[in-house]
């Protein structure tokens, strides 16, 4: 049995509805789990304690996802508690390892090969039946196509199907031309043996469905099944989930009808508001404790459906301290609300809040470049959520060698995280990045993520023994398998869409404008209400500090833009400044929960003790008085969660207290005399 803790001490982390899902291993089970509320941990704790109970083995369990980074992060996990050998992969990647291995029991011959881009194909489709085609009109009908495929609509039912739905139709094509090009391309992959993304899943079902020998073996194979973010299953999907299952009821699946945000790729929360009807016997469980926000974040998330009446939607308990009240700004042009927003986070970094813990927000990324243009002449460091993959960078593939030529020379005296800065000095890392942009920014901040991951697997408390060079090389190759890249230094901007699964201390949401929010597109009820889903994901990203901003007109245009119709009764009641002030409320917290630290974003939620929740109210009427003194938000003296630190690891002097996620140099020389004599007693 791998080392790792006791059933019983899995379980013992838990809050009790979190318990109820670990704990329940047999039959159908749906966890209807809101945004931060710990979904994550409670799968994954279900997992490890069915596999150090007995219950489970190890390679009989399927945990599927919808991301790379989400697999990784749940492997991790895994092996923490003791349960390393469950494989943990996204739809794709759990069905094409299967294609692989069975393509020629069930094919014959070599597999064929996929394809990345369709467009090609596509154009090559369209123009033999002579439609006119630019690369704009391949996109669109590439979209259409992997949806059509993805809702299991064939393109001779193209037609009659999306018209029966009301499907919108393709700008300039007819449900026929649609149609005619989807039947043509899938004639051009056939006769050029190709397969596309969307067939690995397509053809795999349909031999599970129909070869009843390679059937028996999956289905021996994988007993127990976990699928997260069930929300986002697409009908094909579920036909393949389906024919694992085969009629078998020992599945749990997790998600959150809020977050409901890719109907426009053929996802559908149909089936997972739909689970207990097909499986009667079915427990639910509801995780609405939100360990990861504010009460006040959580209490504008709850507004926003509550006024939207999504169905389904989980009305959030917060967990945490409260903190300040979410900001709403208002500005004259695109290029104010950039600069502004460029300033304020430059202050964030100066009060030591990490780049790497703040991003900036919005619904399209055409928006990003007027935050690039005004992060980079703040001298501020950044990445783009979505561009190039890190592990496909060349200076990540050439740090990854150089690394791995070390494993068996390690400098004698040197640390594994020492080592590590040694070695990438030699081709560029240095302690301070060179500038806030451009190639060489790019190059440093991903060596900086090396640095990174080698420091937390160094301070790792969960492994007994001294992590090596060899750990760190094997958890880069297995990162580079599964393409989850660890974590840059700098602040993220992120679409909307792309910030799905993420979190951060400080949020800002811009460009909530009608038109960007919701989108102009929208033009029925059910898009509309997907808009507002989508804005409630990107409240909900935020652990502490959240602005919301618009501008009235384009850089250079007219003053005609109005603020999102989903925030309208806020933004009347918020723009004050009075009413921009941080909550420096006081009271008894009756529960303080912290689930972040530096190097570990995402730890787990840990109760205060009554001796630390005493030791907290300190630090924070301590913290109020200094924030009133210079008349800033508190929030911009310490945040809660280095309150929380503070009062549980009481550090006895400044080497300790630096140590503490949220106090930097800056921090430590203003406020470093104060906060030892409140943990001291002095």
């Amino acid at each position: 049995m791998f080392g790792g803790p006791s059933p019983d001490a899995i379980l013992d982390r838990l809050d009790p509805e979190q318990r109820e899902v670990a704990s329940s291993l047999r039959g159908p089970m749906v966890v209807l789990a809101g945004a931060g509320t710990g979904k994550t941990r409670a799968i994954t704790h279900r997992i490890a304690y069915g596999v150090r109970s007995g219950i489970y083995r190890p390679s009989s369990v399927l945990a599927v996802t919808f991301t790379a980074r989400a697999a990784g992060e749940m492997r991790s996990r895994l092996r923490e508690l003791g349960a390393p050998g469950v494989p943990a992969k996204t739809f794709h990647a759990a069905a094409l390892s299967q294609l692989k291995y069975f393509w020629p029991q069930a094919v014959g011959g070599p597999m064929a090969e996929i394809i990345e881009q369709k467009g090609r194909y596509i154009g090559e489709a369209a123009r033999n039946i002579g439609v006119k085609i630019d690369a704009v009109s391949i996109r669109d009908l590439a979209k259409e196509i992997e949806w059509a495929k993805v809702s299991l609509i064939n393109p001779e039912d193209y037609v009659l199907k999306s018209a029966e739905i009301g499907r919108p139709p393709i700008s300039g094509f007819t449900p026929e031309q649609v149609a005619a090009v989807a039947l043509g391309y899938e004639n051009l992959k056939e006769r050029r043996s190709l397969i596309d993304f969307e067939d690995i899943l397509a053809i795999l079902g349909g031999i599970l469905e129909e070869n009843s020998t390679i059937t028996e073996q999956v289905r021996a194979q994988y007993q127990h099944f976990i699928v997260d973010e069930y929300q986002d299953v697409s009908p094909l999907q579920q036909f393949v989930l389906d024919q694992w299952l085969g009629g078998r009821d020992s599945i749990c699946v997790v998600g959150d009808p809020s977050q409901t945000i890719y109907s426009f790729t053929g996802a559908t929360p149909n089936f997972l508001l739909g689970f207990r009807r097909k499986y009667a016997n079915a427990k639910e469980v509801r995780l609405i404790r939100d360990y990861r926000s504010t009460p006040q974040v959580v209490r504008l998330a709850n507004d926003i459906l509550k006024e939207g009446k999504v169905e389904g939607a989980l009305e959030l308990v917060a967990q945490r301290p409260p903190g300040p009240e979410p900001v709403f700004k208002e500005y004259s042009d695109d290029d104010a609300e950039a600069k502004a927003t460029a300033e304020q986070i430059k202050e964030l970094i100066s009060d030591g809040i990490p780049a790497s813990e703040i991003a900036v927000l919005y619904r399209t990324n055409a928006q990003s470049q007027a935050f690039e243009t005004a992060l980079s002449a703040a001298d501020v460091g950044y990445q783009l959520k979505g561009s190039e993959r890190f592990f496909n960078r060349p200076e990540v593939r050439q740090a990854i060698t150089l690394l791995s030529a070390a494993i068996n020379h390690e400098a004698e005296g040197y640390e594994m995280a020492q080592l590590v800065r040694t070695l990438l000095s030699e081709i560029g890392w240095a302690p301070q990045p060179p500038a806030p942009s451009g190639a060489m920014r790019e190059r440093w901040d991903s060596m900086s993520a090396f640095v990174n991951l080698a420091d937390q697997l160094a301070q790792n408390t969960t492994i007994s023994f001294a992590a090596t060079m060899k750990d760190l090389v094997a958890e880069l190759r297995e990162r580079a398998a599964h393409q989850n890249a660890p974590t840059i230094d700098g602040v993220t901007l992120a679409s909307l869409h792309s910030a799905k699964g993420l979190e951060w201390d400080a949020v800002f949401l811009t460009g909530m404008s009608e038109g960007l929010m919701p989108i102009s597109l929208a033009d029925s009820p059910e898009l509309v209400a997907e808009e507002r889903r989508l804005l409630y994901v990107g409240v909900t990203r935020a652990r502490q500090h959240l602005q919301v901003s618009y501008a009235k007109a384009r850089s250079g245009g007219r003053a005609s833009r109005k603020p999102t119709r989903f925030l309208a009764k806020h933004w009347a009641t918020n723009t004050s400044p009075a009413k921009n002030k941080a909550n420096t409320a006081t009271g008894r917290v009756p529960k303080v929960t912290s689930n972040h630290n530096a190097k570990s974003p995402k730890a787990s939620p840990t109760p205060l003790s009554v001796a630390d929740l005493e030791m907290f109210e300190r630090l924070r009427k301590w913290r109020a008085e200094a924030a009133r003194e210079i008349d800033k938000p508190t929030f911009t003296i310490l945040p809660d969660v280095a309150l929380v630190a503070l009062a549980q690891n009481r550090p006895a002097d400044a080497e300790a207290l630096i140590k503490v996620p949220g106090i930097g140099p800056v921090k430590l020389e203003r406020y470093g005399e104060p906060i030892l004599k409140i943990l001291t007693g002095s």
